[in-house]
């Protein structure tokens, strides 16, 4: 393989400033969905997440969430999403709906809430009603839409992707 060596990189220790973004997610059908929201928000520094429902984490799929990643878990998410509101962060949903936007064009603002929606119902009418914005990511094949988990996973990366510093 040529005169060169492949090296791991080494581990990152930490940002210059905390990640101002909060993972909420609607109730869910799937934990692994959830855990693995939970897997790669850790993964991404973010250091709050929202459950709805009676969802919970697995810990052989989560088993990489740190100890800095706090999960609450909330009756409903409405509620929390208009404190978070009044709070000043963006509130912003991976949903596929006549306004949204593609991601590929999308501007996060830095303090803001990421929301996913249910695998099969998406995000409901009231909860859509709260959103600032609403994000979609492109799909070339079938189905129509990505996994819960895949979308949240997208978006998050390309949240870091835009503010990759914290």
């Amino acid at each position: 393989m040529g005169d060169f060596e492949h090296q791991r990189h080494k581990l990152q220790t930490g940002l210059a400033k905390p990640r101002e973004l909060i993972v909420a997610c609607a109730p869910m059908r799937s934990n692994v969905n959830i855990s693995q929201i939970a897997r790669t928000a850790s993964a991404c520094a973010v250091e709050k997440m929202i459950i709805c429902g009676n969802a919970s984490l697995i810990s052989k799929i989560a088993r990489d969430a740190t100890s800095e990643l706090t999960v609450s878990t909330h009756r409903s998410l409405g509620p929390v999403l208009k404190k978070l509101k009044a709070d000043g962060y963006s509130i912003v949903g991976i949903e596929q709906t006549s306004n949204s936007q593609n991601i590929h064009h999308f501007s996060f603002k830095r303090r803001s809430v990421l929301v996913v929606g249910n695998e099969r119902l998406g995000i409901k009418d009231d909860i859509l009603e709260l959103l600032d914005e609403v994000i979609e990511i492109p799909v070339w094949g079938m189905p129509h839409s990505y996994n819960a988990a895949s979308a949240a996973n997208m978006a998050l990366y390309e949240y870091c992707r835009q503010f990759p510093e914290g």
